[in-house]
């Protein structure tokens, strides 16, 4: 009977994981494919099109940033304390709507507007996901299972790349942002639908399993609440006062530069330097990508089996600089040696994900913990402007690659060195 009781809890446990990481992936996967799918655009005729410079092009992908940043935190206070569900799904309508007029436009201006709207209602969708997921995992889930939301990021660019650029050549650049804009318009109900904010809340979800992850969470909580003091002020004011979120916000920032640096302008490094037709270049630009996907998930599952997150990150960060600065090295008249490079480096920069979003709400209390999130994928979006308005600058400059490919190993070094600048909370003495 016990082991039968043992298989049962067991077996309820996965439902966890069948109903909600498949929905919770698929909304970060759309949200990351039309924010994204501009760099192929860019690569694809759309600066010839309509005349921009690397200049222009990196202005108006950066654009989206300003918006993400600025609604970051109202965003996920709306969500902390109202509903996650309600939240995303008038996100996930007016991206789609915002992301399908793209292909409308031919003024920089409206480029620029609906690029920064764009950013605005995406803003809250990762922390307030990684709000609901600390709902729903316990400490030791919690890295796979922000692993698999975020390998909705460099699973989307790995199609995305490889899909849109044969979608160019069937159609346009204009096509291709109008038919990738419209999946997120049907995708909002069937989020509604299937979403609850809490496991109390979940009539498929056996009262049992619903007691089990109630109380360890709340026990986890409990724990945290010993070592860390949560204080009466705000959630906001607490979370800014937090040497722990301001380091870790600086932390992000500069990996974010390497990221976005990296997502935005692959296209078009790998289309001016293998001199290849868009379809290649989308298939190319797919690679980094497929071996970035089987290093989250192996990384997170090492992290949650040691409890350990920061010696799952920094290593990886650390790589990610030596390999630009490989590519710095290599130049552009060894392209496919710098090409081998950064595969390398996009597959460092997104190793760590999974054990640095588990780590945030491990640090912090539940007041607190979605704020904090918030707060530093806010100063993510800050790295996303810069890391593609200065990669675009730089080449625009330069001429070249190389002075690009050295800022961002020096953004990635940091990035890694500020690290160990995190402290675990010490418990406090009666």
């Amino acid at each position: 009977m016990e082991s039968a009781s043992v298989a049962e809890a067991t077996a309820l446990g996965r439902q966890r994981w069948l109903r909600l990481i498949p929905i919770v992936f698929v909304t970060y996967s759309l949200a990351y494919l039309d924010r994204s799918n501009f760099s192929i655009a860019t690569a694809g005729g759309m600066a010839e099109d309509l005349h921009l410079t690397s200049s222009a092009s990196g202005l108006i992908a950066a654009s989206f940033f300003a918006g993400y940043f600025l609604l970051q935190v109202p965003g996920v206070l709306y969500a902390d304390r109202r509903s996650v569900r309600d939240l995303i799904f008038w996100s996930v309508l007016a991206w789609g709507v915002l992301a399908t007029l793209q292909g409308l436009l031919s003024s920089v201006t409206a480029l620029i507007v609906v690029r920064f709207l764009l950013g605005a209602v995406e803003a809250a969708v990762l922390p307030a996901l990684v709000v609901l997921l600390a709902r729903w995992f316990t400490k030791a889930e919690r890295g796979r299972a922000n692993a698999f939301l975020i390998l909705g990021n460099p699973v989307t660019v790995m199609w995305l790349s490889a899909v849109s650029g044969y979608l160019i050549e069937a159609t346009s650049w204009r096509g291709m942002f109008i038919i990738e804009g419209l999946p997120a318009l049907v995708w909002a109900f069937v989020f509604r639908a299937q979403v609850r904010d809490r496991p109390a809340d979940a009539r498929w979800l056996a009262p049992a399993e619903r007691d089990a992850v109630d109380s360890a969470i709340t026990a986890e909580q409990a724990e945290l609440a010993r070592v860390v003091e949560p204080g009466e002020r705000h959630p906001l004011v607490d979370a800014l006062r937090s040497p722990t979120v301001l380091v870790l916000a600086a932390q992000y920032l500069l990996w974010s530069i390497g990221v976005y640096g990296f997502v935005f302008w692959l296209p078009s490094i790998v289309k001016a330097g293998s001199s290849t037709g868009i379809g290649a270049t989308g298939l190319l630009s797919a690679i980094p990508y497929f071996f970035a996907v089987i290093a989250m998930l192996l990384n997170s599952r090492a992290s949650d089996r040691t409890n350990r997150r920061r010696r799952y990150a920094w290593p990886w960060l650390l790589a990610g600089a030596i390999t630009f600065y490989g590519s710095y090295l290599a130049g552009h008249n060894a392209f496919w040696l710098s090409f081998t490079l950064l595969v390398l480096a996009g597959i460092a920069m997104y190793a760590p994900y999974g054990p640095f979003f588990a780590m945030i709400p491990e640090l912090m209390p539940r007041r607190t913990a979605g704020v904090a999130v918030a707060l530093v994928n806010a100063a993510g979006a800050l790295g996303g402007f810069l890391g593609t308005y200065l990669v675009g600058w730089l080449r625009n400059a330069t001429g070249s690659d190389a002075a690009a490919f050295l800022m961002l190993a020096g953004t990635m070094a940091a990035s890694a060195v500020i690290l160990f600048a995190v402290k675990n909370p010490k418990a406090k003495t009666a």
